[in-house]
């Protein structure tokens, strides 16, 4: 494929096959789900799934790649994100849960409304980049 990942909208499509736009897709909602399922673990697990993704096309579509490994950078990011949060409840000796709760409700928000955008973006074969991400991979 020589269709690079930072096109311009209308010319990611041109080459994006339907099978690729659904692993794209499915790497943002796999990082969803198992952040879902996982949330005992800080958040943390929505990485699992889009590590999964990127393990298993990274070698197939440059596409899919990009698309799990900016799942893998956001879930990690909202992951640490929440270890902050959470760290600095135990700091505070629980006073900061004044604050840590209202952000803790706006980081889910934020990390709820980003999956799903960028879900959008990879089933249109468009490229997506999550804000506040920290590009660690």
């Amino acid at each position: 494929m020589t269709e690079t990942f930072e096109s311009t909208p209308s010319e990611a499509t041109i080459g994006v096959s339907a099978e690729e736009r659904n692993w794209a897709m499915g790497a943002h909602l796999a990082g969803l789900l198992c952040a879902l399922l996982t949330s005992w673990f800080f958040g943390i697990g929505g990485a699992i799934g889009a590590l999964a993704v990127w393990l298993i096309k990274r070698d197939d579509s440059v596409f899919v790649a990009a698309h799990a490994k900016e799942a893998l950078n956001f879930n990690v990011t909202m992951g640490l994100a929440a270890l902050l949060l959470i760290g600095l409840s135990i700091f505070t000796l629980g006073l900061g849960l004044i604050v840590t709760i209202p952000a803790a409700i706006a980081l889910a928000i934020v990390w709820l409304v980003c999956t799903i955008i960028a879900a959008m973006r990879g089933k249109e074969g468009q490229p997506y980049r999550y804000p506040f991400t920290l590009r660690l991979f």
